[in-house]
């Protein structure tokens, strides 16, 4: 699908965010810079034009068939959050195998620098390559237990070369012991790009618990209600739910799905189911507000009520939150920012039907 003009904020508003860099943007529009023929992201550290000498476009497609080149500091052909092409391997390596041990000197051998790897394992994932590896191993053994293996065995089957050590890094990592795994949960995380930046998902055995933005305010206060709830730790990990996520989502940006059907985890006050269901009752392609959100929980004196349990939403998109607005048609708070709301209403309007 093809963004059109109208689906972008006013020149004015995207200009002010090219100028100031501003992140919530991502994804929102690309820069075309008429006086060097390039375009760029709304981040670009490159000097910043003057405002008559800029055009604006929703995807990168729009700026080369208009004749701008890709801008060689931002990179603005490469997804914000999508893997590198020169990652791709080992990531796919570490799928496959996520019991696999990897050190610095094996980087190497795959021609890859271990300070680089391990640099963007920083920046996307907040914590080295050894440590996610480490993590991912850790899911495993954690899933392997629940599944009725011995400690022993899932620890050495996991790559830990003592069981000592993988009882401290399983408690470190997990908050409880391997033998209390039977009783506990742990909520695989995993990080999916998408065209307005990206997005960390959770999933338990039941289905998708977690997704947001992972610019998204507050989002640390989210994690820890669900962590509470679920009395389950964040690991890094895999789960089949994420390829079908990832899917769904792919489609839904592209205006080809309007109804998701990954299964959800939603833990939560009755209040708050009450109010998360009718927001998923709400139709594509349409908005209520407020006030019509609490009629439809058949509690009218609660319409403050429901705008707060709509932002304790911890799964965006699925749970389209976004579709609510205020009854003078404002664009109200977001927590993935308003003109991500704006956009992913735009999206909706244009492709319902």
């Amino acid at each position: 699908m093809t963004m059109q003009l109208s689906l972008l904020p006013n020149k004015e508003t995207m200009y002010q965010a090219l100028v100031s860099k501003d992140s919530t943007f991502e994804g929102v529009f690309f820069a075309a810079i008429k006086t060097t023929g390039i375009f760029c992201r709304p981040t670009c550290h490159a000097r910043k034009p003057k405002a008559e000498n800029v055009e604006y476009f929703g995807n990168s497609k729009e700026a080369l068939d208009h004749g701008y080149r890709p801008c060689k500091v931002c990179h603005p052909m490469e997804m914000k959050g999508t893997v590198p092409i020169w990652l791709k391997p080992l990531l796919e390596e570490i799928e496959a195998r996520p019991s696999i041990k990897i050190n610095d000197q094996s980087l190497r051998d795959k021609g890859l620098d271990p300070a680089r790897v391990r640099r963007w394992f920083k920046k996307n994932h907040g914590m080295t390559f050894q440590a996610y590896l480490r993590a991912l191993r850790i899911n495993n053994a954690f899933g392997q237990i629940r599944q009725g293996d011995q400690v022993i065995q899932s620890a050495y089957s996991n790559g830990f070369e003592s069981l000592s050590g993988f009882l401290e890094s399983f408690k470190n990592s997990t908050g409880f012991s391997p033998k209390e795994s039977k009783y506990k949960n742990i909520i695989s995380v995993t990080r999916i790009p998408t065209l307005l930046g990206p997005m960390i998902a959770g999933a338990t055995a039941h289905g998708i618990c977690l997704l947001e933005f992972t610019d998204r305010r507050m989002i640390e206060t989210q994690v820890e209600r669900l962590r509470k709830y679920l009395k389950a730790e964040l690991i890094p990990g895999q789960s089949p739910f994420f390829e079908k996520l990832s899917e769904e989502l792919h489609l839904y940006f592209e205006g080809k799905l309007q109804k998701f059907t990954v299964p959800l985890e939603i833990p939560g006050t009755d209040f708050q189911q009450k109010v998360w269901q009718v927001l998923q009752d709400i139709p594509y392609g349409y908005t209520r507000s407020y006030k019509e959100q609490a009629i439809a929980i058949n509690n009218l004196k609660a319409i403050r009520a429901v705008a707060t349990a709509n932002g304790d939403n911890r799964i965006s998109i699925l749970i389209p939150c976004h579709r609510v607005i205020g009854s003078d048609g404002s664009m109200t708070g977001y927590g993935g920012g308003v003109w991500r709301k704006q956009w992913l209403l735009n999206l909706e309007q244009k492709t319902a039907g």
